[in-house]
């Protein structure tokens, strides 16, 4: 028996799996893109967005897919996090269709058509003319395992319902509501998927191993283990990101424990003779529970919905930005805008002045790092030069993808300006690595400097500085007064440059310089040169308005 047993289980959880994966892949495919689009257009109120979250979470089968989906939004600006948490109470609620579904194979006996229906996609998957047919089939196909996984689940609870072990198992959940939410958290986390769990509590309940007030706290403690998802997803994303997807944990925990304590103090009794009619039985169990469900969701939307300010600043605080904090990823590009060039040039844009404000940290801690004698400053400005050649990386592949697709002539033209621009901030990345190591050697041989020299130094370094917040403000404002202004600080730092070489023969004739500080100050001073050729380089793309045939005849 106990063989069969865990050859069922673990064959049903199998097909239930595999069913409900391949329906979510299906319907995600016919209607993936446009529903994005929807979660992007459609969310400027938190009750439209609340709905627009469940309508595609009923869609296409997963709160997982839809809670991730809203964290790549976040992740590239599209939606602020005020939104994000709208559509993540809404996915939590649409998440609950599944439970209804699940519960109609104790009517409906959905399950005798499984087989039919695995044939029928099968045939739709194969024989379809259209990619969007083929999908349909594909969506019938994973229903049918997905029942198919339920009835195998259900003979294999069967012979439980008569088992001492499996009644002590009742009194302890009934008893012991905290115990049961734990558990369900946990399942729940182990398998990534809260639809799973609340199918399995379903089967449970109706094979009569476990009763209606030990099932309650099983998919309440499934709405916490659910969160981590979201949680995964938000790894190596921006801040706002990991903020949303810290909302939905707040949100669910924030919900499940007021619940929990109301079951403990015996409200579940007297809320279940005055809102479910008639008595629970083996019948009609699992759409109680189904109703349950829902009914949690919704009400702990509806309590929430106006506190939604309130959820995104305890989310803020949780998930606190710092200041030094350094953040790897890429800020704004997302994949599914390459279809519309518009928008995929603006997050281009977008992801290069974050490139350039890197670059501007490495600067300006390479600098501080040689006045301040601090080699934790040359430390950043080394990880500060390893994500800009990330970011030189991830845009230049994105710009490349970009470039597949059907662009207008005027579209064209700017990408190999953006690729430029990409390749001199990484090179400004690179000369604030350079002055880190200058200023490694300066402390580790004890190298003095004159105070002449410290101040001419100091000069070229606040003209790059100030050069470096010019070319921020010129390309985010696409300003072409602020980059001409730039140009000309560039030939007045190239002036700077010789003379301060002049200067520092003078010094070396004098004896007043040692020769190893003296090499120093020589690459110091052409470093900083060079950053600013790389400065008036983009400047220069800004004048050109991003034309290709202007920027390269500079």
């Amino acid at each position: 028996m106990t063989d069969n047993f865990f050859f069922l289980l673990i064959g049903g959880l199998g097909f239930f799996f595999f069913g409900m994966k391949t329906m979510s892949e299906g319907l995600k495919k016919v209607a993936g893109e446009r529903l994005k689009g929807i979660l992007h257009n459609a969310t400027k109120l938190p009750i439209i967005g609340v709905a627009v979250g469940a309508f595609v979470t009923c869609l296409i089968q997963s709160s997982s897919v839809t809670t991730v989906m809203v964290v790549g939004f976040v992740n590239a600006g599209l939606l602020s996090l005020k939104q994000a948490i709208s559509v993540i109470m809404g996915a939590n609620i649409g998440t609950t269709f599944t439970a209804w579904l699940v519960s109609s194979m104790s009517v409906f006996k959905i399950s005798s058509y499984s087989l039919p229906l695995v044939g029928i996609g099968f045939a739709i998957m194969s024989f379809a003319p259209t990619k969007r047919k083929k999908s349909w089939g594909e969506a019938i196909l994973g229903f049918g395992l997905l029942f198919i996984g339920l009835h195998f689940m259900k003979d294999a609870f069967g012979p439980l319902r008569s088992s001492e072990t499996a009644k002590n198992i009742i009194i302890i959940f009934s008893n012991n509501p905290w115990l049961g939410a734990f558990i369900g958290m946990v399942f729940t986390f182990l398998v990534q998927s809260s639809s799973a769990t609340i199918a399995i509590v379903q089967v449970l309940a109706y094979n009569g191993v476990i009763d209606f007030h030990a099932a309650i706290p099983l998919i309440l403690g499934c709405d916490i283990g659910t969160t981590i998802t979201a949680q995964l997803a938000a790894i190596g994303t921006n801040l706002n990101a990991r903020r949303s997807a810290m909302s939905h944990t707040v949100f669910n925990v924030i919900g499940v424990l007021p619940m929990l304590v109301l079951i403990s103090l015996g409200f579940l009794d007297s809320a279940i003779e005055n809102f479910l009619p008639g008595k629970i039985n083996a019948l009609n169990i699992m759409f109680y529970i189904a109703i349950a469900h829902s009914a949690f969701k919704i009400v702990n939307t509806i309590i929430f919905l106006p506190f939604i300010s309130l959820l995104e600043r305890v989310s803020i605080w949780l998930v606190p930005g710092k200041e030094d904090s350094i953040d790897y990823g890429t800020q704004y590009l997302e994949k599914h805008l390459l279809d519309t060039p518009p928008l995929a040039l603006e997050q281009i844009h977008k992801e290069t002045i974050y490139m350039l404000e890197v670059a501007k940290k490495a600067v300006n801690n390479a600098v501080n790092s040689f006045f301040n004698d601090d080699l934790k400053l040359t430390d950043k400005v080394i990880e500060l030069e390893t994500v800009t050649d990330n970011l030189q990386s991830e845009i230049t592949q994105y710009i490349v993808d970009l470039a597949q697709r059907d662009l207008l002539p005027e579209e064209s033209t700017q990408l190999p300006v953006w690729i430029h621009n990409v390749n001199d901030i990484e090179r400004i990345g690179d000369h604030s690595q350079d002055l880190a190591q200058l200023t490694k050697r300066k402390i580790d041989e004890h190298l003095p400097f004159s105070e002449a020299a410290l101040k001419e130094i100091k000069i070229m370094s606040e003209q790059i500085e100030e050069m470096i917040d010019d070319v921020l403000s010129a390309l985010t404002n696409d300003d072409i007064d602020i980059a001409k202004k730039t140009l000309l600080r560039e030939s007045h730092i190239n002036n700077l440059q010789d003379e301060f070489k002049q200067s520092h023969v003078k010094r070396l004739n004098d004896g007043n310089c040692q020769l190893n500080s003296g090499f120093i100050f020589l690459e110091l001073i052409d470093s900083l040169e060079k950053i600013g050729d790389r400065l008036a380089n983009i400047a220069q793309s800004v004048v050109g308005r991003m034309k290709w045939q202007l920027v390269h005849n500079h």
